[in-house]
């Protein structure tokens, strides 16, 4: 029998939300300071002038704002070697909101991999997105992201490619970047996760702080392709 929450009455129930409550509500002012705090960050301009390849032809990196001020530029795990992209990262691009929300307040949503175009776009056409992405296979975008494989050592193998969301800001054909998160910084991307902590197993990953009893299985490996559920 699967484990479940104590039962209470209807007032007991009351009382432990509105206890926990006071605590949600403490959170959000603290977060809301960290959201004012980034956004007194400097900035710092980024002088090369990249060679992209977008789904309409040559870009540059000025020209991935699509002529606001404003990017939001994910670095997505699809290396040239790759033919399919990262499933977290799939799992990430799956809960983008409809761009038109984030055009209003004069901010572009793209995506950037190191893999050649073409195979960006059959991956991007698998997966019924429509964000712009780009391809900055051979340029030193992605190394200076920090998101590039790292140039091994005599005797290591080479390290594989890494995940980021950049902040951008433009001043006419000047680019800057203001912020960088990685790791779980980019579950503010999705509600996924948020969604998750609201339901009483929460994530179901072995690193939560669970009562005994709960389902739990090992982090990210759940994780699928949002075709790929249900397949062995």
């Amino acid at each position: 029998m699967d484990a479940h929450p104590p039962i209470v009455s209807q007032k007991d129930w009351e009382a432990a939300v509105a206890a926990l409550r006071v605590k949600e509500k403490a959170a959000t002012r603290a977060r809301d300071a960290l959201a004012a705090e980034r956004r007194r960050l400097p900035k710092t301009r980024i002088e090369k002038e990249y060679a992209l390849e977008g789904p309409q032809g040559p870009a540059r990196l000025v020209d991935v704002f699509e002529g606001r001020r404003q990017l939001l530029l994910y670095s997505f795990m699809l290396g040239p070697n790759q033919k399919v992209g990262c499933d977290g990262c799939s799992l990430v691009i799956d809960q983008i909101c409809h761009p038109a929300h984030l055009h209003a307040r004069d901010v572009t949503f793209a995506i950037v991999s190191r893999a050649p175009i073409d195979v960006i776009e059959a991956y991007r056409k698998r997966m019924g997105w429509t964000l712009p992405w780009y391809s900055s296979f051979g340029t030193d975008l992605s190394h200076d992201m920090g998101t590039g494989p790292k140039e091994p050592k005599v005797g290591e193998y080479q390290d594989g490619e890494s995940f980021a969301l950049s902040a951008l800001l433009r001043d006419g054909t000047a680019v800057y970047r203001t912020y960088v998160t990685t790791a779980r910084g980019v579950e503010a991307l999705g509600a996924v996760f948020s969604l998750l902590d609201l339901v009483p197993y929460g994530r179901q990953e072995t690193w939560e702080d669970s009562p005994e009893g709960w389902p739990q299985t090992k982090p990210y490996e759940w994780w699928r392709r949002h075709d790929e559920y249900g397949k062995a």
